[in-house]
């Protein structure tokens, strides 16, 4: 089956199932020579994993990773490197009413028409579990782009439905964004988000919001003409996580008010180096890295499954109505912030890679 791997010389394979024994990932690509233990992966897994706080899903899985191959006596070998974590909090009766309905925004339709079965059991592999795997992978990849070149990959939350957080990029920390159970930096709107993630929870309701990412210190030259531009693979990652609707880099959707004059990142020098004084580009020209700061917007859509009575149809073809149960995110953009890293160091380790073959 096509569509399960990402990258091209820094390549990952992720397999499993929201119920199903394990999700794990392959790995291949990975330079020979870096240091690397569970230790390195697990903070990332652990920001990720549900259960952390009162806004995520009440599902209870520790999410331990464990390295099965490609590490010897503590370093990567350059050989396929096997992750794999264990499913354990699993209720698959909470979907039995669910095997013969189509759920509203769920993946249930498209993968019956496509396939002809489909795993109900917590959507299977259109589950957002499967993105374990993916924050595994880029935890290794954020851990070489820093050893290497000094880069660092940060996400918060910068909007939940209509209120939108200020944030000083040229501020941010890892400490400020983990600071509340939000991941959002700006602590006295993050109070207001929270509250109404928890007013929209309690109404049976779900919604969405954005998450911005920021890549600090990419050099210059990252990027492959034409059609793996740097910009492009960022929006194809973005775009293939869970519940994602839409994603912008640099000045974006924005952008399309301003005139060129208004526009154009102007060059100048600066400490025997060529800088822009603005970065209206997002740290891209051209589809290849610039040396500024590269950041970016993701959107993610309400969580398809609510606690309201919804018209459906079932796979009998009958219009009937449905009230969906299990354990879900009120707001997935919390959690969402670690995947959003990860695939962001996930491209960039695959450029940087590409970009070393021209050395």
């Amino acid at each position: 089956m096509a569509g399960n791997s990402f990258g091209n010389l820094f390549k990952i394979t992720t397999f499993g199932e929201s119920h199903g024994g394990s999700v794990g990932v392959v790995v291949d690509g990975c330079p020979p020579g870096l240091e690397l233990s569970e230790a390195d992966i697990q903070p990332d897994l652990d920001r990720r994993k549900p259960g952390q706080s009162k806004i995520a899903t009440p599902r209870k899985e520790q999410d331990e990773i464990s390295i099965l191959s490609g590490v010897f006596e503590g370093r990567t070998t350059g050989t396929p490197i096997l992750l794999l974590a264990k499913n354990k909090d699993m209720r698959s009766e909470d979907y039995n009413k669910l095997k013969g309905v189509y759920r509203p925004s769920h993946a249930d339709f498209t993968y019956q028409a496509k396939y002809g079965l489909r795993d109900w059991r917590g959507s299977g592999r259109a589950s957002a579990r499967e993105t374990l795997a993916r924050v595994a992978a880029g935890a290794i990849a954020k851990k070489f782009l820093k050893e290497k070149e000094g880069i660092e990959i940060l996400a918060y939350v910068s909007k939940v439905g209509e209120l939108s957080a200020d944030v000083d990029l040229t501020s941010l920390t890892l400490e400020k964004i983990e600071q509340n159970i939000l991941r959002c930096p700006n602590e006295k709107k993050a109070v207001e988000m929270i509250a109404l993630i928890e007013e929209v929870r309690d109404q049976g309701d779900s919604i969405g919001g954005v998450v911005g990412g920021l890549i600090r210190k990419c050099p210059v030259g990252l990027g492959e003409p034409v059609f793996n531009k740097l910009s492009a693979d960022l929006g194809h990652a973005m775009l293939g996580i869970n519940a994602v609707k839409g994603f912008e880099i640099g000045s974006g959707f924005n952008g399309t008010k301003l005139r060129g004059s208004q526009h154009n990142d102007e060059f100048y020098i600066k400490d025997d180096k060529i800088r822009t004084k603005t970065n209206n580009s997002g740290g891209v020209l051209g589809g290849i890295s610039s040396g500024e700061d590269i950041y970016f917007n993701v959107a993610f859509k309400p969580v398809s499954t609510i606690m309201k009575n919804q018209k459906t149809v079932n796979t009998n073809f009958e219009e009937v109505e449905l009230k969906a149960e299990g354990r879900h995110d009120p707001c997935v953009v919390p959690r969402a912030v670690p995947i959003v890293e990860a695939m962001a160091a996930i491209v960039l380790i695959d450029h940087y890679l590409m970009r070393n073959g021209y050395l």
